[in-house]
């Protein structure tokens, strides 16, 4: 590489000049307005040495800065992001991209083979027509399952989030909440995510973040198909409100025919009914964690049958709804099980004795409105009979003594006298 513009006039025709970075939708922010920061031939380009233009921006507030790492050149020979080096179609690692779509792109690392390298890259790329990655990547036919369920369909803006502050750390930050940088505490030295490197992410070497998303798609759930035949309907899940009835056939159509399509708008949630078994397995098989429709990514999980449809059977069985199996947890107890069943067995609840005779309670319907009420058992009328002569009045009446005969007659004479 050359040290100034006039040392040689060959590096300098390779030296790259660009109007706008190639950026994943992360790395520029949410910020629709931005605004960026264009130093032609700024650094040298950390895979391939040449000079190139930088650019530099804020991805959003209590953001950190960022610029490009590498040339264009280098990002459109492995279609890749220029700041973080993720694949612009998938979101993923080049080791994880490489490995679903079982294609193995050897980059020269020495100078010489790399620079021819790259030459010969850059012919390519200016003869295609820059809808499609050039190399090995541009002649994959198709893509992986593995990388459709392990694929980031939203943004993901944590990552801009500014570099843990080393001064807080040793207990010296005097900034307080102007400072911009994050307090809070560092990560494990040894967590493997720790220590990353910019040209193994680029090479598909050792990348840590490699490695664990390899290792969640080996243990990936799976979806297995119902042992009832008759079952021929899936679940979709995660609709939301935009998503129509035709998209969903659009989508669905492929797999078999389509007996019935019902959305159910409360629960967003739709059922799709096919009319053959295989046309339902394939389509299972071809949707399971790969549906997104919209930029939504959509759950599809197999119907249950009429007899099923409650949950305590699979919650019995230790199947969740996904349809994996759970594993009991040792140290607790088992389930309890069923009382027995014993139809000669007694049900003498109230421990009466063998000659006792059952209660029996007689209760009666009130009269219909208009109807006196008739008196209870020993209460009637000639009860009341017998308590007059007895000098005693049914009860209900209130007796006062200056309400006697005697009394108000002697009453009366006194007040005529005087």
């Amino acid at each position: 590489m050359a040290t100034s513009l006039g040392a040689n006039i060959y590096n300098r025709q390779n030296w790259e000049d660009a109007d706008f970075p190639i950026l994943c939708q992360t790395c520029l922010g949410e910020n629709p307005y931005i605004r960026m920061t264009k130093e032609k031939y700024g650094k040298e380009c950390k895979i391939c040495a040449r000079p190139f233009t930088v650019f530099r921006w804020c991805p959003g507030t209590r953001m950190r800065f960022k610029k490009t790492e590498v040339c264009q050149t280098c990002s459109k020979m492995k279609n890749v992001c220029q700041t973080c080096l993720l694949d612009l179609e998938y979101g993923l690692p080049i080791q994880v991209r490489d490995t679903g779509l079982s294609i193995k792109d050897d980059v020269p690392k020495s100078d010489v083979n790399k620079e021819y390298y790259t030459q010969n890259m850059e012919r390519e790329i200016g003869n295609s027509d820059g809808t499609r990655p050039v190399g090995l990547l541009g002649k994959v036919p198709s893509s992986s399952d593995m990388l459709l369920k392990l694929a980031r369909t939203t943004p993901y803006y944590k990552r801009n989030r500014p570099h843990i502050c080393s001064f807080w750390v040793k207990g010296e930050c005097k900034r307080g909440e102007e400072c911009p940088y994050r307090h809070e505490k560092p990560t494990d030295p040894d967590d493997p995510l720790a220590d990353q490197n910019i040209k193994d992410r680029y090479y598909g070497i050792n990348d840590p973040v490699a490695d664990k998303l390899l290792k969640r798609a080996s243990t990936m759930p799976r979806l297995d198909a119902p042992e009832d035949k008759s079952i021929t309907t899936l679940y979709v899940g995660g609709l939301g409100d935009s998503i129509t009835d035709s998209e969903l056939r659009n989508h669905f159509y492929q797999f078999g025919e389509i007996r019935t399509t019902t959305i159910v708008q409360r629960q967003q949630c739709a059922f799709i009914q096919f009319a053959t078994r295989q046309a339902a397995e394939l389509a299972a098989e071809k949707s399971f964690n790969k549906l997104i429709i919209n930029g939504r990514r959509l759950n599809v999980k197999w119907g249950r049958s009429q007899g099923a449809r409650g949950k305590e059977g699979r919650e019995r069985e230790g199947v969740t709804e996904m349809g994996m199996k759970l594993e009991p947890v040792p140290g607790l107890p088992g389930a309890l099980p069923p009382p027995p069943v014993d139809e000669d067995a007694p049900t003498n609840y109230f421990n009466l004795g063998p000659n006792s005779d059952p209660p029996v309670m007689n209760i009666s319907l009130p009269p219909p409105p208009g109807v006196a009420m008739p008196p209870p058992p020993g209460f009637g009328p000639p009860m009341f009979h017998s308590m007059d002569h007895m000098g005693m009045r049914p009860p209900g009446h209130v007796h006062y003594p200056s309400q006697d005969p005697q009394r108000m007659g002697a009453h009366a004479s006194r007040h005529g006298g005087s």
